[in-house]
């Protein structure tokens, strides 16, 4: 296979390993795997591998409602460790940005979603219901309507919401917990990416706009005058909202800027719980602990 960097085009190689240490023994596991980039008009998958250890489980690939890759894993032996490592090759594209002007008023997109006129891609009048890990609450419309005034284009007001979490917000991954509300992150304005994607999103659907979650990767780069470690890099969130004539245009919150080839998308759903990286059931196990590696290593 030959990897080659194209104009507005670039390849990356996508490392992932999740490892689970138990106590005591876990007598059998069931895992569902969602590690899989997917082929879109803005990248392709070129080759996926996935190694699972302990081996001899038996997996089931298969495509998810929303078209995620998903491997559904069942270990039936006695085990004191479990992990999997991924390795992907992704070549991305230089998505397209609309133009401000390209973009109609928020107002009048949320009059053709509550009329039933708005249809496309990824079925947008899906995602403008709460979900159950990005609920909506009257603060959070109070929020929203700082940014999404009447008449205001819809692109517009989605990049000042974005700058505005990305500049009054702090990364902070002991601030927060998997299920912290989507409330209680704007109300301590501190969180990690997946916080801060769950909060655009909420505010878009407390006006009956579509957005959603995506996951995947995102490349980094280490401080000036040092080399980058292999597996400092992590998961990343960021979401999607949907403009009719146009279709889902992704922001980035946490970076404050529109997703570029430094994007590697996963998946998407309505919420993180839909494209959970690792996620199962095991019996036995008593206390676990996990370590995540992540590296993105872009091919010049």
């Amino acid at each position: 296979m030959s990897l080659q960097l194209r104009k507005n085009t670039q390849t990356y190689h996508v490392r992932h390993e999740t490892r689970f240490h138990y106590s005591v023994p876990a007598t059998s596991s069931i895992h569902l795997l969602k590690l899989k980039p997917q082929t879109l008009p803005s990248q392709e998958c070129m080759d996926f591998e996935m190694v699972v250890l302990p081996k001899g489980g038996s997996v089931r690939e298969y495509r998810d409602y929303f078209g995620n890759h998903c491997h559904f894993l069942e270990l039936g032996e006695i085990h004191s460790e479990f992990s999997v490592r991924s390795h992907s090759a992704v070549s991305v594209r230089l998505p397209y940005c609309p133009d401000l002007s390209e973009t109609p008023a928020w107002n009048m997109v949320r009059r053709q979603i509550l009329c039933g006129a708005v249809t496309g891609d990824g079925r947008p009048e899906e995602f403008v219901v709460p979900s159950s890990m990005v609920k909506v609450a009257p603060a959070i419309k109070e929020f929203s309507l700082n940014f999404f005034r009447p008449g205001r284009g819809i692109l517009d007001a989605a990049m000042a919401l974005n700058s505005y979490i990305y500049e009054h917000f702090e990364f902070d991954p002991t601030a927060t917990e998997l299920s912290t509300p989507v409330e209680e992150v704007l109300r301590i304005k501190r969180g990690v990416c997946q916080d801060f994607a769950h909060l655009a999103i909420a505010c878009f659907r407390s006006l009956d706009l579509p957005a959603r979650y995506i996951s995947g990767y995102i490349e980094t780069e280490a401080p000036p005058g040092h080399r980058k470690l292999m597996g400092v890099d992590a998961s990343h969130a960021w979401f999607a909202f949907f403009c009719p004539g146009i279709g889902w245009i992704e922001l980035d919150p946490t970076n404050g800027c529109i997703p570029s080839m430094r994007h590697i998308k996963i998946g998407y759903g309505r919420d993180y719980a839909d494209v959970s990286p690792v996620s199962g059931i095991l019996i036995g196990g008593g206390a676990r602990t996990m370590e995540v590696l992540v590296d993105v290593e872009a091919v010049a």
